[in-house]
């Protein structure tokens, strides 16, 4: 930052003048508004807020010494601004804490003044079976989220042992999950300099969500859903297509029913009041809702409540697990009986998340599909257990079986002598019954390729056992979220788009769905958007055996491949394409058009 005239000052390089000015803001401000809280002991230990920053400091006391903790609330600013002669100076807030710390201490000693942040589990455990209103529930639960339990400790790498026994004697951390900081914690608080002016050209260039090039949005969805499938690839192919179809849906005087899943989306979600209007127009509309303490949030409670005043029959998921599967169903009656048009997605309904994060979707019109779907909807609402699909795969009843299948089928092909290949793209891979598949497949000779963008608890790459199994994880602009498989299924090769990633929680504990792409059109999509990420020699790093991330070397000839450029290179070049392709249509003259 520095480089580009914005400077991060340390205590000890402000000059004399910026001392005055931090000392100012110290005592006019920052000692207004922080509350310091004395702990006498562990079982007195104040229950900090999830992932906020806190002061531990350390005073002498005669025999020993004693500790007081300063939370920063969520108005605290976290950079302090300073004078400078050029450019932009800031100072961390919790140097300043420190710097005039012993001001609010007089007459005592401090041994220490440091910064820590804990993170708290997200899944609070509720008792939804004692809960005949689980919104009524909420409320309640989150007064007490704070007690959750506590899973990390993030602590200044400063810190002596005596400090970090302190924190874990009272936020019950183990100490397998304390991670010293060798640098600022929390690097969310920095996001304000994004909007720093005169710095543009040192931001990403805008990389705006594109029109599908085979979607034409003027025209009927149903239409277009009846002659082919559509995979999008958010976000570089907009999610207006997703909504145009749900808002054509309200309108359309041929349409008797909608289902709908929200596990996540915006506060003014245009899916949301497109459901609402349906419902309006009298049309039978049913929503599943993740509503748990999680996502207890106001404006989340405040759009289902909405829902249900609308006349939209809301259904607030299953007791004992997460509805995490992406689906919406539309019910027409068409001249030839009645057609379901069905959304798939590996991405929440909300706008401003595609924006920010790689997800695909699928739209079709197939029939199989259309009736796994409305009967794995139907087998949500009615708690109905045990149902077995046409095409589809759920979680927790199937989906860990159907992987394992899949697995083993490459298996036995490449023991077989026929070619074997397994890729796959995934947000995280914890489950041991698919990593020791994996190990035993990659054993017999199977190749396989994984972009795991979280944690990964497979060992690429050691000898014996996992020599052909390569592993990936791209970090770039936007978040890798989207979850895709490919089985090579000797030459009749199988692709599939997910909502689970391979962990126990997503496999035993949420409602989950494996999709099949059966188009060929979009299963060819599908594995060139897989192949350009497994080529990434930019943003990607490779995991090794030891469990460490290495950039991979390109070689002095070798093409710069960023996975994420390259995709929305190619999202505007269709554009580009198609709109050229329209412009050198050929129409002639009709008759009437040459009359005077």
């Amino acid at each position: 930052m520095a480089g580009v005239g914005i400077r991060l000052c340390r205590p000890e390089e402000l000059s004399d003048r910026q001392v005055r000015m931090a000392e100012q803001i110290f005592d006019t401000e920052i000692a207004s508004i922080l509350a310091p809280l004395a702990v006498t002991s562990p079982d007195q230990f104040p229950p900090l807020a999830n992932q906020s920053l806190v002061i531990g400091v350390r005073l002498r006391t005669p025999g020993g010494s004693r500790y007081v903790v300063i939370p920063f609330g969520s108005s605290t600013p976290r950079l302090l601004t300073m004078y400078a002669e050029g450019g932009h100076a800031f100072l961390l807030l919790e140097d300043a804490v420190a710097m005039f710390v012993d001001r609010m201490f007089p007459n005592e000693e401090v041994l220490e003044c440091l910064p820590f942040r804990i993170t708290r589990h997200a899944e609070r455990e509720v008792r939804e079976d004692r809960a005949g209103d689980l919104i009524a529930l909420l409320p309640d639960a989150a007064q007490d989220v704070p007690t959750n339990d506590c899973i990390r400790l993030e602590v200044d790498d400063r810190a002596t042992q005596a400090f970090i026994d302190f924190i874990l004697a009272g936020s019950h951390v183990t100490t397998m999950c304390v991670f010293l900081i060798p640098g600022p914690i929390d690097l969310a608080g920095f996001a304000p300099l994004y909007n720093l002016p005169g710095f543009e050209k040192h931001k990403y260039s805008a990389w705006p969500p594109q029109a599908p090039p085979d979607v034409n949005l003027a025209a009927s969805m149903f239409d277009t859903l009846s002659r082919r499938d559509i995979i999008l690839h958010h976000p570089y192919d907009s999610v207006d297509a997703v909504v145009r179809l749900v808002e054509e849906a309200a309108d359309d005087p041929d349409v008797v029913a909608i289902k709908q899943t929200l596990y996540a989306t915006d506060r003014d979600s245009p899916v949301v009041a497109a459901l609402k209007r349906a419902a309006e127009n009298e049309k039978y509309v049913t929503a599943i809702i993740e509503l748990t303490p999680r996502f207890r949030d106001p404006p989340r409670l405040e759009w289902a409540r909405a829902l249900e005043q609308a006349s939209v029959q809301v259904i607030y998921g299953i007791r004992g697990l997460r509805t995490h599967a992406k689906l919406g169903i539309i019910v027409r009656r068409e001249p030839n009986g009645i057609q379901r048009y069905v959304h798939f997605g590996t991405g929440d309904y909300g706008q401003a998340a595609a924006r920010l994060a790689s997800d695909v979707s699928l739209l079709t019109n197939e029939e199989e599909l259309g009736a796994d779907a409305t009967d794995f909807f139907n087998a949500v609402t009615s708690h109905s257990y045990g149902r077995s699909f046409r095409m589809l795969d759920v979680a927790p009843s199937g989906l860990r079986i159907r992987l394992l299948d899949l697995i083993q089928t490459e298996k036995q092909r490449k023991l077989a002598g026929q070619k074997a290949f397994i890729k796959a793209k995934l947000n995280a891979l914890g489950d041991r019954q698919i990593i020791e598949a994996l190990y035993d497949a990659a054993k017999a000779g199977v190749r396989v390729l994984l972009n795991v963008c979280g944690f990964c608890c497979l060992r690429p790459g050691v000898p014996g056992l996992s020599d052909n199994i390569r592993v990936i994880s791209i970090v770039d602009r936007f978040r890798e979220h989207s979850r895709i498989l490919y089985f090579h299924n000797g030459g009749d090769e199988r692709v599939f788009i997910s909502t689970a990633d391979w962990t126990p929680r997503n496999l035993d504990r949420r409602v989950e769905l494996l999709i099949p792409i059966r188009d060929p059109r979009a299963r060819r999509r599908l594995i060139q958007i897989l192949n350009t990420y497994f080529r990434d020699n930019v943003k990607a790093a490779v995991l090794k055996s030891d469990g460490t991330y290495r950039r991979p070397k390109r070689g002095p000839n070798s093409k710069r491949v960023r996975s994420q450029e390259v995709l929305y290179q190619k999202a505007v070049a269709e554009v580009q394409r198609m709109e050229q392709s329209r412009r050198t249509v050929f129409e002639p003259h009709k008759a009437s058009d040459t009359k005077r």
